[in-house]
């Protein structure tokens, strides 16, 4: 199973605690996705960074959900909370805390951290990019190893995940550091029209209830357990082959990956199967690269069409589904109209051999029940019309 001695490793993690793993992630993932309307990607996308131990980045404009899901995410797992809306006047004192005066009058610098950054285990950084260098500098230190340099002294923090939202991709230079620390990256869009009847209703009922604090589902020792799990308990090397494949076209189409970018792409893989629940990857977990590689606006769209070109999404494998059954259902009433012995028989015969085969193929290696449920109805349609023109020709 895998290779690099992955069926070692898991052999050292209980299935059971796999299974718990599992079952933990589905139900923070529901819960946490619950009172927003049609926000299920961003949620998917919190959680992924969660267990993950990395950082991720909303970009979008305000009033699309962005803080309160970074909220209700520290609730759920009763996490220390910090958020904080940066400009290029905030001072590295407004994150870290004031300096300790009697402490300095005393010869040591230290600061008071009780109820800012260094403190908190999620934290909600909104307009990031606007912080000033000297604030970017201490994130770029708590991102990448949750220490602060401070003068002369080392500050470690409690932090686990940062999540921070911007209205744009910085251009800058000097931002570009702070921004590949972001492993996963998700535009936000406003909803569309079909969603703003259940948009206002839920609306209306925060205005006059206001916001319902959800009830902790598991503390942040859980999700270490769970980072364990994503980290030694789920094959990832079972789609390698096709990850390779996957990252040379999206470089021969001008998407360069880092070196390092490219290793820590693995866990948000791993993270996926675990939400799918699975201890393995599948074709279909590729699909975390549509959060892990855009680097530009115009990125996120483009990869996503790459993907869904390249990779057996479960959307991919739908949409082709109902396709074929509706060609079926005209295939149906041309037969129907076909006399007895007409020579066409044939080219339907071979026609509904060819997509016999075609559907067999699409879901090979999947075990979504609902891709099950409707291929075997097609396949059963196949067979009946395979039947019908086979009475038709009288063999």
């Amino acid at each position: 199973m895998g290779i690099d001695g992955f069926g070692d490793r898991c052999q050292l993690m209980q299935k059971q605690e796999i299974n718990a793993a599992i079952e933990s992630v589905s139900m923070l993932y529901n819960e946490l996705k619950a009172p927003f309307v049609n926000r299920d990607e961003e949620a998917k996308v919190l959680v992924m960074a969660l267990i993950t131990q990395e950082h991720a980045l909303l970009l979008g404009e305000p009033g699309t959900a962005k803080s309160a899901l970074a909220r209700r995410l520290a609730t759920l797992i009763k996490a220390r909370f910090f958020k904080y809306l940066l400009t290029r006047y905030t001072e590295p004192s407004e994150l870290l805390g004031p300096l300790d005066i009697r402490a300095l009058k005393e010869g040591e610098y230290r600061r008071i951290v009780k109820g800012k950054l260094p403190e908190a285990e999620i934290a909600f950084l909104d307009e990031i990019f606007n912080a000033n260098s000297a604030v970017l500098n201490s994130l770029l230190s708590i991102m990448q190893e949750r220490i602060v340099y401070d003068g002369y002294s080392e500050i470690k923090t409690n932090l686990w995940t940062i999540i921070a939202a911007s209205n744009n991709v910085p251009e800058e230079q000097e931002l570009q550091a702070l921004y590949d620390r972001f492993l996963f990256r998700h535009r936000v869009e406003p909803l569309p029209p079909e969603h703003w009847d259940p948009l206002l209703k839920a609306a209306w009922d925060i205005e006059r209830a206001g916001y319902e604090a959800p009830k902790p589902l598991m503390d942040l020792e859980t999700i270490r357990r769970i980072n364990e799990v994503v980290l030694t308990g789920v094959d990832v090397f079972t789609i390698k082959d096709k990850l390779i494949k996957i990252y040379m076209i999206l470089e021969d189409k001008g998407f360069h990956i880092t070196d390092r970018r490219k290793g820590k792409i693995l866990k948000a893989i791993a993270a996926h199967a675990l939400l799918e629940g699975r201890n393995y990857a599948t074709e279909q977990d590729l699909i975390v690269l549509k959060y892990t590689v855009p680097r530009d606006p115009e990125d996120f769209a483009k990869i996503n069409t790459i993907l869904m070109e390249e990779l057996k999404t479960k959307d991919r494998i739908l949409r082709e589904l109902n396709a074929i059954s509706s060609n079926l259902n005209s295939t149906m009433e041309m037969i129907d109209k076909v006399a007895s012995f007409d020579p066409r028989l044939i080219d339907y015969y071979r026609s509904l051999k060819s997509t016999r085969a075609k559907v067999q193929s699409l879901v090979e290696g999947i075990d979504d029940p609902e891709i099950i449920k409707i291929a075997s109805e097609i396949m059963e349609k196949i067979d009946y019309l395979i039947d019908k023109v086979m009475s038709k020709l009288n063999v």
